[in-house]
């Protein structure tokens, strides 16, 4: 028998609970599948539980609603928020005792868990295939296991292929010592969004107050040699000046500039800048997108706009393009080519693969705002409902990012079509329902359910009557729908958002 399934079995003999750490999604669900086949448990009302969290249950769900009512549940960031918490819940009264997880279940909770099975200590990285993981990881995973308020003591238990493996995991994680902790400003995109975020909330105004300031965080601490810190801090003053976010302003008035009047020069932001900092943006990604929406004409489309956002920092982690989808991503980047608001990168460049799967990305948004369903979504781009759920939220934040940048640039146009977008990325619907998800309780399937019966509009709602609507959305909704338009109809102002009664004018 399968050592991992010999290990669950044991634990549940013994009338404890375990999580199985898996290296991926799939591996996850396919052990949670494999020990469901071998349980006596049945919990149908669990079963049926899982399923009403989603509005329509998805293969994901289905396949979860069967493993969880044999009291056993995969969990990975694939699921909806609110299958996480039920799976949790779940697990802590003891209803779940085998929870098959990917290592995102391994920090931050505290789960009556005896024995922790980790089926793999390696982790695919990129071009380097599989490597090993930290020895933080490991402790992190492993400590998941004997917490003192469930348990007396707990096992955590890792599968080696053989004894050599078996040696190299003792010898790397058992005997090994954690890795060193960093601070996060050593990172240029964090330094650069802190060094903005300080000058705009007037913390730092001015060289000397910014090497106050830097001198007492802990990555001085660690880095030693402020002569080199002040050098890195100092090109990343100029970059957000050549980026116009911040204007240094000298005490000069012209000729030459002492070293003591540089020191003196003050660092104010200016307007992009300080709305760039209230927006928490990478200062980069505010560049990138300022410079796209420059070139946003009527000659572009949405899948512009989703490029845009799909090829920043804050998007990541993208779609990664697989080797037999090199191909087919090509052909989709070669037909849309002309939309794109920055050129494509040289093959040989090395941000090239980021910008594929940036392709990669937007399609997926592409077809989200093209009404395919999460099934589709899944088969045809390897993403799950809780994936996007997290996709829409990041999309969400940086299409209004978007709009703020480019209503401060007078680009009129590509504001109001950044804004229309946001909604379709938000409903997952073509433009046309647009005009009817602004009333309350009408959302993607019925507004489609209205448009296929030629009700496009509030007039044509009006016209329909409370039979016809009855009849197409129940009598509640119907209801709620006619009073609502019989109230006076406004333009929606600046932050109104999903479940407001009033409806946006374009």
């Amino acid at each position: 028998m399968d050592p991992i399934l010999k290990l669950a079995l044991q634990t549940l003999e013994q009338n404890k609970q375990a999580i199985i750490f898996a290296p991926s999604r799939a591996s996850a669900e396919k052990s949670a599948e494999e020990i469901a086949k071998l349980t006596t448990f049945s919990l149908p009302e669990l079963e049926q539980e899982i399923l009403k969290v989603a509005s329509t249950p998805t293969k994901q769900c289905r396949k979860l609603s069967h493993v969880i009512k044999k009291g056993v549940a995969f969990h990975h960031a694939g699921l909806l928020q609110k299958q996480k918490e039920l799976v949790e819940d779940e697990f802590r009264v003891g209803k779940i005792k085998i929870i098959c997880a990917t290592p995102t279940l391994a920090a931050g909770l505290s789960l009556p868990v005896f024995r922790v099975i980790i089926k793999s200590l390696k982790r695919f990285s990129g071009s380097w295939g599989m490597d090993w993981i930290p020895v933080l990881e490991y402790l992190q995973m492993a400590g998941r296991a004997g917490r003192p308020e469930y348990e007396k003591f707990g096992e955590a238990v890792c599968i080696a292929k053989d004894e050599a493996e078996k040696e190299e995991i003792h010898e790397r994680y058992i005997l090994g010592k954690p890795e060193a902790i960093y601070s996060k400003l050593a990172v240029e995109p964090v330094l650069r969004t802190y060094l903005l975020s300080l000058i705009s909330s007037g913390i730092i105004r001015d060289r000397a107050s910014m090497k106050e300031f830097f001198t007492q965080t802990f990555w001085a601490h660690q880095f030693k040699d402020m002569q080199k810190l002040e050098s890195i801090m100092e090109r990343m003053l100029h970059l957000l000046e050549e980026w116009g976010f911040i204007t240094i302003v000298s005490p000069a008035n012209a000729g030459f500039v002492s070293a003591n009047e540089v020191n003196q020069e003050k660092l104010r932001p200016t307007l992009i800048g300080k709305r760039v900092s209230e927006l928490y943006l990478d200062p980069l990604t505010a560049r990138h997108i300022v410079d796209c929406v420059a070139k946003f004409d009527q000659n572009k489309n949405a899948f512009s706009l989703l490029q845009m956002i799909s090829h920043t920092l804050e998007m990541r982690p993208l779609l990664r393009v697989k080797s037999k989808e090199q191909d087919s991503i090509q052909e989709e980047l070669t037909k849309r080519y002309d939309f794109l608001l920055k050129e494509e990168p040289s093959a040989y460049d090395l941000e090239y693969d980021d910008f594929v799967s940036s392709i990669k990305t937007a399609l997926f948004f592409n077809s989200w705002i093209e009404e395919k369903d999460e099934d589709f979504l899944l088969e045809k781009y390897d993403i799950r409902p809780g994936e996007i759920r997290v996709k829409q939220e990041t999309a969400d934040w940086l299409l209004y990012a978007a709009e703020e940048l480019a209503s401060l640039h007078d680009h009129k146009s590509a504001a109001k079509e950044i804004r229309k977008l946001r909604l379709r990325v938000e409903y997952g619907v073509k433009e046309e329902l647009l005009p009817l998800l602004k009333l309350q309780g009408i959302g993607r399937v019925r507004a489609r359910k209205l448009v296929m019966h030629n009700l496009r509009d509030l007039g044509d709602l009006k016209k329909a009557g409370l039979t016809t609507l009855s009849q197409l959305l129940g009598k509640a909704v119907a209801e709620s729908v006619v009073k609502q338009l019989g109230q006076e109809v406004q333009e929606v102002p600046q932050g109104k958002r999903k479940g407001q009664t009033s409806i946006l004018k374009y």
